[in-house]
């Protein structure tokens, strides 16, 4: 695979294309503090936050998720490791054995899939793929792999969409929902797929639990961004191409 394995100069030019452009495909359609607060039922919290109460019965239609595309880095671990805060694996063992989860490893064992733009983008990034998988192996949790000239998200949501539909997981992007902690690249993403988006806004750790790490100055422009264009422009993400 060609070039910097970190470089993802083209993702952020997008981020800010899409900030003048359709500033609303900025925004996501549901926000947690971390994962942990993630619902199991995700479909009714994504329609209820993208728009504006309605009486019709066509703005009543709740999605059905099928299909969970989580981010690595301030996601499930603190950026730069393989490392799984207790409160995540608890978080993801429970996706993986409730009963009444849509995201039951027998039921539904090809439901989660990492998606990150570390593990999984670059031979040197290996090592990363193999502690994770290891380590969730017991729960079926798989790391995606970037093919030789695939570019890393926001860019290969159709790829990532094919991996789901290869396994027969979903018939439509509007069952996948992507969870992460940013914007310009998960939300950006979500939409270019035409899925839902899930932003965890304080990353790995709660504020104010031991080990959360002051945010960078690309995550502090997302924060501030995203409450620009919500509280002061009034938007709203809007709702996956085809759902409507």
């Amino acid at each position: 695979m060609a070039g910097s394995p970190n470089s993802n100069l083209r993702g952020f030019n997008h981020a800010v294309q899409t900030l003048l452009k359709q500033p609303s495909q900025f925004l996501p359609h549901l926000t947690i503090p971390t994962f942990t607060h993630l619902p199991e039922n995700l479909g009714p919290h994504l329609v209820n936050t993208s728009r504006p109460s309605q009486t019709s019965e066509k703005h009543q239609r709740i999605p059905t998720i099928r299909a969970l595309v989580l981010d690595k880095d301030n996601t499930l671990c603190p950026p730069k490791t393989t490392t799984f805060p207790p409160q995540i694996l608890t978080k993801l063992s429970e996706l993986r054995k409730s009963p009444t989860s849509p995201f039951n490893q027998l039921k539904n064992p090809h439901a989660i899939l990492i998606v990150s733009n570390r593990a999984g983008s670059h031979p040197n990034y290996d090592a990363e793929v193999e502690s994770l998988e290891s380590q969730l192996a017991h729960l079926q949790i798989p790391v995606f792999r970037l093919a030789a000239g695939t570019e890393k998200k926001p860019f290969c949501g159709d790829q990532v969409v094919q991996w789901f539909r290869e396994r027969e997981v979903i018939s439509s992007p509007n069952e996948i929902a992507v969870v992460g902690d940013r914007l310009g690249t998960d939300v950006i993403m979500a939409g270019l797929m035409g899925s839902w988006s899930v932003w965890c806004k304080e990353g790995v750790y709660e504020v104010g639990e031991e080990g959360k790490a002051d945010r960078n100055i690309l995550e502090k422009m997302e924060v501030w961004i995203e409450k620009y264009l919500r509280e002061r422009r009034g938007l709203k993400a809007p709702v996956p191409t085809g759902w409507e």
